[in-house]
Parts: C-alpha cells; sequence; structure tokens
C-alpha cells in the first residue's frame, strides 16, 4: 500500500473499532463507571496499571479494586486509614500484589494533597510531540515517599528505553478528544498531538506488517518510529490509530 492507501485503511479500521462496542472488552470500562473526575482518573489508573495478561482477568481484577475501595476510589484515596490499606494484602493480578496497591493508594494520596493531582502532575512537563519526558517526572513524583523498592516496577520509565505501554494508554484514555464514547477525554490541559501509541505484541506486530515499524523490540525506540509514522498520518490525533492496530492484531489475527 502506498502511504494514502495505507491512510485510508486505517482510518477505515479506526471506524470500525473506535466505538461503544470496544468498550465490553476493554478495560477502559473501569473509568467509565464513574462521573466525578477525580474518580475516573484514579480508576483509570490503577485498571492501566494492572493491564497486563489476560483481559477478562485484568477486567475482573479491576473490578475487584473498585469494590476494595467501596466504590469510591478518590475518597478511599484521600481518607484511608492503615486499617483500610491492611484489607487491600490480599490483592494480587500478576506480580501486582496488596503491598504494591496499597503503596499506590498512599502515593495518590500524596499526588493529590501536595502536588494538585495527576493532570496537573502530567501536565507539567508535557512537550509539543511527546510526553515522555512528563511521564518521568511523574514517576519521580509518584515514588519521592517512602515506598517498597519492588513497587517501582509498576511504573515503566520512557526514559529508560521503555515504550510504557499501560501508562501511554491511560493517557490515551483521559486525553484523547474521540466523540465516540470510549476514550474519555477528560484532561483538557494537554493536547492529544502529544500522545503516545501504546505499544505492545499486537500492535507492534500489525505496525511492522504494514511498514510503520521496522525496529524488533517493542522499547522505546520502536515507540518513537511508530510514533513519528502515525504523525504522518494524523498529527492531531495519532493515537487513534491504536484502535486500528489493536483491532487488527487481536480480534483479526493480521
Amino acid at each position: 500500500m502506498n502511504p494514502s492507501e495505507l491512510k485510508d485503511f486505517l482510518d477505515e479500521k479506526v471506524l470500525q473499532y473506535n466505538t461503544l462496542d470496544f468498550i465490553e472488552s476493554d478495560p477502559v470500562q473501569i473509568p467509565h463507571l464513574f462521573s466525578q473526575k477525580e474518580d475516573i482518573e484514579i480508576a483509570g489508573f490503577l485498571s492501566a496499571t494492572i493491564a497486563w495478561g489476560n483481559r477478562k482477568m485484568i477486567i475482573k481484577n479491576s473490578h475487584r479494586m473498585m469494590g476494595l475501595m467501596g466504590n469510591a476510589p478518590y475518597d478511599f484515596v484521600m481518607s484511608h486509614t492503615e486499617n483500610d490499606l491492611e484489607q487491600l494484602e490480599l490483592f494480587v493480578h500478576r506480580t501486582f500484589n496488596g503491598q504494591d496497591f496499597a503503596s499506590f493508594i498512599r502515593s495518590l494520596q500524596h499526588v493529590y494533597a501536595n502536588h494538585g493531582g495527576l493532570e496537573v502532575v502530567f501536565s507539567k512537563h508535557q512537550e509539543t510531540h511527546s510526553m515522555q519526558k512528563s511521564i518521568h517526572e511523574f514517576k519521580k513524583i509518584f515514588f519521592e515517599i517512602p515506598h517498597p523498592h519492588r513497587t517501582q516496577k509498576h511504573i515503566s520509565d520512557p526514559l529508560n528505553n521503555s515504550a510504557a505501554k499501560r501508562i501511554n494508554m491511560y493517557l490515551r484514555w483521559m486525553i484523547r478528544q474521540d466523540n465516540k464514547g470510549v476514550d474519555l477525554g477528560i484532561w483538557k490541559s494537554i493536547s492529544p498531538a502529544s500522545l503516545s501509541c501504546p505499544l505492545d505484541v499486537h500492535s507492534g506486530n500489525v505496525a511492522r506488517k504494514l511498514g510503520l515499524l521496522t525496529r524488533k523490540q517493542n522499547d522505546g525506540k520502536a515507540l518513537s518510529e511508530l510514533d513519528t509514522n502515525l504523525r504522518k498520518l494524523d498529527g492531531i490525533d495519532p493515537v487513534k490509530y491504536d484502535f486500528a492496530l489493536f483491532g487488527l492484531g487481536v480480534f483479526e489475527g493480521f
């Protein structure tokens, strides 16, 4: 396919997959449970954090996380007691355990109480065509209070050549204005043009088959290459193509 045909093909796939039906089988459904801004962004952050492995299990465990917080994430973050955190100890999703969960609650409280909240922290270091420095700075703030060393691995650092798939997916949910009801678009201080595609096995393999990616590893350098090529297709809303790449990979076995 030439560039024009490729764009037409992918635009068509975006329309096919960027629909409300997508929500049913995706963890983006978790922040959709809430209406208050802080509840949406905390629910999204926690569910994106555990978004690896079997999708049904991700969704099941994300619902369990919300239940352990009384289905009031912001209130739980801001007013929890140590006894409340002890109730989280039995939670586990892959390598994310109750100790990590409790640590994340403490760090989120720190972010809201001392740094103005998640949107403020992420918007502070945004660059014109990149959120990578912003993610790096966010991780520093998130872990500037005492925490178990093991917990740091659950937030990737793109400046260490990570594709940071889960946190880029989270930012897509919060920032992208899709008018289709999938991405929530509640953060108005960051442009969707700055977003990066959540790069994983599925989107990476499809991108290689379509000539959008040549690098073999799904790392930070690959993400930069993919972002560059997606911005050529749409510089205003480049990560809309995540729906096309993911849909082609997961639903069509492209």
